[in-house]
Formats: structure tokens, C-alpha cells, sequence
């Protein structure tokens, strides 16, 4: 199944179970995730953007967690590394969003915590170059 590849597809798989979930929580429960938002960003310049913000975020979730899929198919069947790169690329925009709105609401052990994900994306994309 690996075909050479376990370090590559495994950082995939992890990310691609990252974002599904994390979409699948947004949604099923956008009104509760929009009061925590909100409430976590109340002294930022964000906070009355929480709900278009929630928004952005979904829907680049749903398009890195496609990419990153194809991307995986691709490495198994082809040993094609472009769709997974591409879609971990997509991924560090992503968490470089998050990071800077960890930032913005001084939530500093946040921030490291998308720190340790941001790691592991840039290693992925260097592994898939």
C-alpha cells in the first residue's frame, strides 16, 4: 500500500483526518462553534467577522481535505507526490490563518498548538518536492 511512500501518505492521511473532522465539527454544530469563536475573538478587530470568517475557513477546509484525498490516491496508485503537495500547501494557508487570529486574540498557547501542525505540514511539502 506504501509503495515507498509511508512517510509521505502518512502525513496525508493524518491531515486529511485533521480537516475532515474539523469540518464535520463546524457544521454540525456552526451555532456553538460561532458563540466560541466569537466569544474568543470579542476584543479583536474580528469579532463581528466571526460568522463570514467561519465561512472562509469551511469551505478552504473542504477544498484542502478534497485535494489532500485525491492527493493520497495519487500517491498510492501513481506515486504522484503534485495533488498531495498542492493540497498540504493549501493546508499551511490555512494554519497560517489560524495562527495569526491565535495572535490577534493573544491566545498564545493556541498558537503554538497550530505551531506543531504548521511543522509537520512544511515537512510534508519538503518530503513531496
Amino acid at each position: 500500500m506504501f509503495n515507498n511512500n509511508a512517510a509521505q501518505i502518512l502525513i496525508v492521511v493524518f491531515f486529511i483526518i485533521t480537516y475532515f473532522i474539523s469540518v464535520l465539527e463546524k457544521i454540525t454544530a456552526w451555532k456553538n462553534t460561532t458563540n466560541y469563536y466569537s466569544n474568543h475573538f470579542k476584543k479583536t478587530i474580528l469579532h463581528k467577522l466571526v460568522p463570514i470568517l467561519l465561512i472562509h475557513i469551511v469551505i478552504l477546509e473542504i477544498i484542502a481535505f478534497v485535494v489532500l484525498a485525491l492527493g493520497l490516491y495519487y500517491l498510492i496508485t501513481e506515486a504522484s507526490f503534485l495533488t498531495a503537495k498542492i493540497g498540504l500547501e493549501i493546508s499551511a494557508i490555512i494554519l497560517i490563518q489560524f495562527l495569526a487570529g491565535q495572535r490577534l486574540a493573544k491566545d498564545y498557547p493556541g498558537a503554538m498548538n497550530i505551531t506543531i501542525y504548521f511543522i509537520l505540514n512544511i515537512i510534508g511539502i519538503y518530503i513531496l518536492t
